[in-house]
């Protein structure tokens, strides 16, 4: 039944009722300024109106009306919910209205009635009122509920403060403003220019520059900070983040630019703003181009696809169109998820998902046999710190002689290019993951000397969000009430995101020659405990009152801090500005060889003092205390 008493227009139900009612008013609307424009044009007076002018104007009410239907209904003045109407429905409206009375002396003149010079003027400014009036009572009367239901209503609402007056902000406020499903309400603003200060933006004061947000987060009780400055970069955002995270308020952040030029701006692009928000630069950039020229319509392996490394480079391998790729992984859970995505967003890959241990040679060979790739990225590695201290064996034999043997499969088949995922934790190594990790990187640069193959190392620190890193662990720790956990106030490390990192291994196998180590770049290192503090703020506790921060002391093998490069080693700039190459330490490879077969043996046999033997490969490892 209620069908019926609907009509579908477009994929909207607009109720019947609704448009009679319309109609209704329209038609009482145009004998209304009809009679206005008559009785403005004598100077408020009836009695002076003429005669046949009252005759003429009631003769040509009904063609009047049937014009007017016509024109509105053109310009969907019938069929748009005005509850949401904008300035497109406006000018929409405008310009029917200024229709009807270009119409008006065309009428008259096929009626053979005579009419005022003014008349169609009035009839114009009445009709534009009137029928303007009427729609955007709609929106007018929803606005009023919103702000009772701020104040009074049922729904529980949130103070909204927002940083940044412009075209953004507009956006969001206009959403929270029309929405009937948020409960924001939106208290007050803040903008840096000067101009905008003490004026307001629908409704909403301006009240100052960044330096009013702590201040006017107590004098309005903000609840959420909203950033809408799609427009700045990250350098230009950190100052207002650092601003905002003391004022202990959830935050949330309009991504970037393009949503704006897009008018892609709304509530549900928000997001919560995040650490890597607070590292003070920009998102690196690499050439696209140069990544496609080597991987495009290669086959490309990629070893331990399922840890965050791997997974990613296979995310972004993916979108630049291999001829294969082959994604190995001795975990199954993990490569099954990355499977899963890869499979839905690029349906036309080649994909290949095996499971297997680097560590098995015969499954290797097999590998590379079946399936010759062009490309390998070795991302398979034993990477916890206290976890490989505990079983230095497996170290070596899962990082050390896992790179040996693909390395190995990799010249026997004829591979183009083998690169190498490391770590800082390889230079003057302090626990057995970074020396086994500098070996590693003596492997490729060995392997390089004596095959067609180009086998190149990429270092890298501590990428945010990773498997095993410190934020997960702070964020978990968070949730459960603190305290968090800190090894020691001073230690600092180096960041980057995940993605960034894995794009600068793609653009570093780009320049790959053989044999380089290439060293990223990865910015200033940042205290340990000024990330958990700001993780702590993020999430909207007070440090040391809602939320503690214990130092446990430094775990074994743990350095203070890392370093990127060896003192022996020189940088050489690439055209990337953030990688360069250090260059490779001379080493006798016969001798690294005998001891490479010695540490082997060594492993196999499960020797408790095989950091003596890593520290004769690696003279630079310092173990012990």
């Amino acid at each position: 039944m209620k069908r019926l008493n609907d009509v579908r227009i477009g994929i909207l139900k607009i109720p019947v009722t609704r448009i009679v009612l319309l109609i209704l008013s329209d038609m009482f609307a145009i004998l209304l300024a009809s009679m206005l424009s008559l009785y403005v044009r004598y100077e408020f007076q009836f009695m002076d109106v003429p005669r046949e002018f009252w005759v003429a104007v009631l003769e040509a009410y009904f063609p009047n009306v049937l014009i007017t239907l016509i024109i509105f209904n053109i310009f969907r003045l019938y069929n748009s919910v005005w509850r949401y109407a904008s300035d497109t429905e406006l000018v929409n409206i405008m310009i029917a209205v200024v229709l009807c009375a270009v119409m008006q002396p065309v009428l008259f003149l096929l009626l053979e009635r005579s009419i005022p010079g003014s008349y169609p003027f009035f009839y114009g400014f009445f009709m534009a009122i009137f029928t303007g009036g009427v729609r955007f009572s709609y929106r007018f009367l929803r606005m009023l509920q919103n702000r009772r239901l701020s104040h009074f209503g049922k729904k529980s609402r949130t103070n909204c403060m927002i940083v940044g007056a412009g075209a953004a902000g507009n956006a969001i406020m206009k959403e929270i403003e029309s929405s009937n499903y948020l409960t924001m309400h939106v208290v007050c603003a803040i903008d840096d220019h000067p101009g905008c200060h003490g004026k307001y933006l629908r409704g909403v004061p301006i009240v100052g520059g960044r330096d009013k947000i702590l201040e006017s987060v107590d004098k309005y009780a903000v609840d959420e900070i909203i950033i809408a400055i799609p427009s700045a970069s990250r350098a230009a955002l950190r100052p207002i983040l650092e601003i905002c995270k003391e004022s202990g308020c959830h935050m949330q952040i309009l991504p970037g630019m393009y949503q704006l030029i897009n008018g892609d701006v709304n509530v549900s692009k928000l997001r919560e703003v995040q650490i890597e928000d607070l590292l003070g630069r920009d998102p690196i950039e690499v050439n696209v181009e140069e990544i496609i020229d080597y991987v495009s319509g290669k086959v490309v392996l990629v070893t331990g696809a399922g840890g965050s490394i791997g997974s990613e480079l296979s995310r972004q391998i993916a979108q630049h169109k291999p001829a294969r790729l082959i994604l190995l992984d001795i975990y199954e859970n993990s490569v099954y998820e990355v499977q899963q995505e890869i499979a839905r967003k690029y349906p036309d890959l080649d994909l290949v998902v095996l499971i297997g241990s680097v560590r098995n040679t015969a499954r290797i060979e097999e590998i590379f046999h079946q399936y010759i790739p062009d490309i390998v990225y070795h991302a398979a590695a034993h990477k916890h710190v206290p976890l490989m201290e505990a079983s230095p064996n497996e170290a070596v034999k899962n990082n050390v002689f896992g790179t040996w043997k693909v390395a190995r499969a990799a010249h026997k088949y004829g591979c183009q290019r083998f690169v190498l995922i490391s770590t800082d934790k390889a230079v003057n190594p302090t626990n057995i993951m970074g020396a086994s990790k500098r070996i590693c990187e003596m492997i490729i640069q060995d392997m390089n000397r004596k095959s067609s193959t180009e086998y190149v190392a990429v270092r890298f620190g501590n990428v945010l969000g990773s498997n095993g890193s410190v934020v997960p662990l702070f964020k978990k720790q968070i949730e459960q009430g603190g305290p968090v956990t800190v090894t020691h106030p001073d230690i600092i490390r180096y960041f980057m995101t995940i993605p960034e990192a894995v794009s600068l291994v793609l653009q570093a196998g780009a320049y790959a020659r053989g044999g380089e180590i290439f060293v990223l770049d990865m910015g200033e290192p940042m205290k340990i405990v000024d990330l958990a503090k700001n993780l702590i703020k993020l999430s909207g506790y007070k440090v040391d009152e809602e939320i503690k921060i214990e130092f446990t002391g430094l775990r074994p093998g743990e350095k203070m801090y890392e370093e990127l490069l060896m003192n022996e080693e020189g940088l050489t700039e690439t055209a990337n500005r953030m990688i360069y190459i250090g260059k490779p330490i001379v080493f006798d490879d016969e001798e690294f060889e005998r001891q490479l077969e010695r540490l082997r043996q060594a492993s196999l046999d499960e020797e408790c003092d095989i950091r003596e033997i890593v520290k004769e490969i690696v003279p630079t490892y310092h173990f012990g205390n």
